[in-house]
């Protein structure tokens, strides 16, 4: 053995003891390890092990046995077992291999006629094999978690794996029988604050996930009764390109939203029975956090529909407006001004909603309304006395239109 190895090998049981110490130190979760003796001991034993494996294999590079990926798998079962969260096993990870790579710095440093052939043999090594000790180690992970998680709280950390870029979402996917496609629609259906005599939705987000056998996780909002629920609809080769969008993710034109992801939509605003506001937007499985990013944004400027079958999410071709006047306070302020002097008139927001959604023809418009076109007219010639600006102009369309968005998207309460 080398100078250098043996270096390593005269400081493992230090090296092992800075680990723990800063496990205990460094992640919240690991803070028992303080307190708890024999799990202190045991964290020492896994990571004294892990480096004397390192220091016997990497010199000849032979690989992990099938022995030590099982140890190495049961550890990370053993963590999740406890209760381990997604977020601490990502910071473990980092940590150890960030500690690791120190320790050969140092070792080099320690041993300054180091021969270059015998840090290429480590670093050649530390690699390939630390990809195979992580994916053990996830693969334990994960088993534990099917065992004391439900099915749709696996499809919920799945999610958030996604999202976050957490490499354990492959092994997550797997154990759910869920694919992972190369493009996905990232949607976000918008939940105002509900009543508190509604039910919880625990039983509406199981039944959705069994049904579309998609990830899909509940963030709550400000509110207590508030939130949004986001679902990572797969992407199949077939579904038509998307065009780029304001961000490095990719936005749906309105023809061609997935009808998985519409049907998503459908069925939750169904089933919770209320206004919501959904926006969808499409991106690679690698830049699913932008997509996310922008998709909360289109459902914040759209507006809160009831469930129908014409309910779809909404895209940035059908809220570009909107999403630039949220960006603009000086002309929110202005749109705002104009809704507020349409409040003397009678229903006179909810007509222009259906005049604009009906391409402004007064039949399909006055039968939505259940009105007579001669109601319509009047309200109309209403809209236009009451701000001097002809709605069925191509200002007034321009100028009406977002102001029914913005009012019904509640971004003025």
């Amino acid at each position: 053995m080398g100078s250098f190895f043996a270096e390593l090998a005269r400081q493992a049981s230090a090296n092992a003891r800075r680990e723990v110490e800063a496990y205990a130190r460094e992640i919240p979760e690991f803070g028992f390890l303080d307190t708890n003796s024999r799990a202190r001991a045991e964290t020492l034993e896994y990571a004294l092990w892990l480096r004397r494996r390192t220091v016997e294999l990497s010199p000849d590079s032979s690989e992990l046995s099938d022995d030590d990926l099982g140890y190495i798998a049961a550890i990370g079962e053993l963590r999740a077992a406890a209760g381990m969260s997604l977020d601490a096993r990502q910071r473990v990870l980092r940590l150890h291999t960030s500690l690791m790579l120190r320790e050969i710095n140092e070792a080099t440093e320690a041993q300054r006629g180091v021969g270059v052939d015998e840090l290429m043999r480590m670093m050649s090594w530390f690699a390939p094999q630390g990809e195979r000790g992580i994916r053990a180690y996830s693969q334990g992970f994960v088993t534990a978690l099917r065992h004391r998680l439900p099915y749709v709280e696996q499809a919920a950390l799945l999610a958030r794996s996604l999202l976050y870029g957490d490499p354990i979402s492959a092994e997550l996917a797997s154990a759910l029988g869920m694919e992972l496609p190369e493009r996905c629609a990232v949607t976000v259906i918008r939940v105002p604050d509900r009543p508190a005599g509604d039910g919880d939705l625990e039983s509406e987000i199981e039944a959705l996930v069994k049904t579309h056998h998609a990830p899909i996780t509940w963030c709550p909002g400000k509110g207590s009764r508030s939130g949004e629920l986001i679902a990572l609809i797969p992407l199949h080769p077939a579904t038509p390109p998307a065009s780029p969008g304001p961000s490095t993710a990719e936005t749906v034109q309105p023809h061609s939203v997935p009808d998985l992801v519409s049907d998503l939509v459908r069925d939750f605003a169904q089933a919770l029975g209320r206004p919501c506001a959904a926006g969808t937007a499409t991106s690679p499985l690698s830049e699913v956090a932008d997509a996310l990013d922008l998709a909360r944004r289109i459902s914040r400027a759209a507006p809160l529909r009831r469930a129908s079958a014409r309910l779809r999410p909404h895209t940035v071709s059908d809220v570009f407006v909107e999403l630039a006047v949220a960006d603009a306070p000086f002309v929110d302020e202005w749109l705002h001004a104009v809704g507020r002097s349409l409040q003397p008139g009678p229903d006179l927001l909810v007509t222009l909603d259906a005049y604009y959604r009906h391409d402004m023809h007064r039949g399909a418009t006055a039968a939505a309304l259940n009105v007579h076109r001669r109601t319509l007219d009047y309200r109309l010639r209403r809209v236009r006395e009451l701000t001097g600006i002809d709605p069925g102009s191509t200002r007034g369309v321009r100028i009406f239109s977002a102001v029914v968005t913005r009012r019904l998207s509640e971004a003025w309460h």
